[in-house]
């Protein structure tokens, strides 16, 4: 096949969006010319990757097929550039990262800073709409780095904490157990809780204390969204169990408040995780440093009200030998 990188970038972009008109509009292309990079591709084939349906296309059983060839091949092509911008010891170009809804409260604040001293790398963010997307995102080598929580234990990655996160349980200010000091966990089974989806990380955390301390409180609600979480107990609905770093503000402005509950806050720890058998591009090395090396003293100048109800800095994360540690297992 005589199939160039740049058809199967069209290819890719076609089969990502389903639609010739939006792929186009990605690629800064014409919808004709999309069109016609894409009957180049399956001329060179010898079988048809897409079914039409109108102006909407999916791929066919062959396209399937040869969207993971592509996809490796694209991969391949970045590496080989990742590559040679090391040896020019460069940092310019783009980033991509992943991240965990969790995460959208202080990475962007990092990424202010990190841009302060890297002006020339053009960043650009994934928002998983789930741990599973986020884990397929780095699969398929489309994001260069990852921000999480838990790092998934099947793929081979390179998972390196940088900072601390504590998880506690909030209520609303006028709540009747924030006037029990540590009240023991066994409390909770008295009040509904409202839940993150199953598969996230901030509820693995929470069903493994309830293991752990043998407690068994009522879920009320499940939802995917720690903002509407967070106006569910505000509007006290139950109580929940979040991210210190999200409720900075709702508890600022007495909106929440963090429960003293015996065995919270639970620490665990924010990692920057990548491929460990890819090459990092230079931007990418460089913003995976930044964290290591100040993302924890960031996040714990970040203002968050701890169980015993006073502003504090987070405990630090598990630190691994040398510089940058080794990877950690999930």
């Amino acid at each position: 096949m005589n199939v160039t990188f740049r058809q199967l970038q069209v290819f890719v972009e076609v089969a990502k969006t389903g639609n010739m008109t939006r792929a186009a509009e990605a690629l800064h292309l014409t919808p004709p010319a999309v069109s016609m990079q894409v009957k180049e591709v399956e001329a060179q084939v010898g079988l048809p990757l897409f079914d039409r349906h109108g102006r909407a296309v999916s791929l066919s059983t062959a396209g399937e097929y040869f969207l993971v060839h592509a996809k490796r091949l694209l991969a391949a092509l970045k590496e080989a550039d990742d590559a040679m911008a090391r040896l020019k010891r460069i940092e310019r170009g783009r980033l991509t990262i992943a991240m965990v809804s969790t995460a959208t409260y202080f990475v962007p604040h990092l990424l202010a800073r990190f841009h302060e001293d890297h002006p020339g790398i053009d960043v650009k963010l994934r928002l998983a709409a789930s741990r599973e997307q986020l884990v397929a995102l780095i699969a398929a080598g489309e994001a260069d780095l990852a921000i999480m929580g838990r790092p998934p234990r099947e793929l081979a990655l390179r998972a390196e904490p940088f900072a601390a996160h504590p998880l506690a349980f909030v209520a609303p200010p006028d709540h009747p157990l924030l006037a029990v000091p540590q009240a023991p966990p066994e409390v909770l089974v008295r009040y509904p809780v409202i839940a993150r989806e199953a598969g996230s990380g901030t509820r693995a955390a929470m069903e493994r204390y309830f293991t752990e301390h043998r407690v068994a409180p009522t879920i009320a609600m499940e939802l995917e969204s720690s903002e509407t979480i967070k106006q569910s107990v505000i509007a006290g609905l139950g109580l929940a169990f979040l991210s210190l770093h999200t409720i900075s503000l709702e508890v600022q402005h007495g909106l929440l408040a963090v429960l003293d509950i015996a065995g919270t806050p639970l620490v665990r720890a924010w990692n920057v995780v990548h491929v460990g058998s890819r090459i990092l591009s230079p931007a990418a090395e460089a913003f995976r440093y930044f964290l290591i090396e100040r993302g924890e003293g960031f996040l714990a100048k970040a203002a968050f009200v701890g169980a015993s109800g006073d502003a504090g800095a987070s405990t630090p994360p598990p630190r691994t030998p040398g510089r940058a540690g080794a990877a950690q297992k999930a």
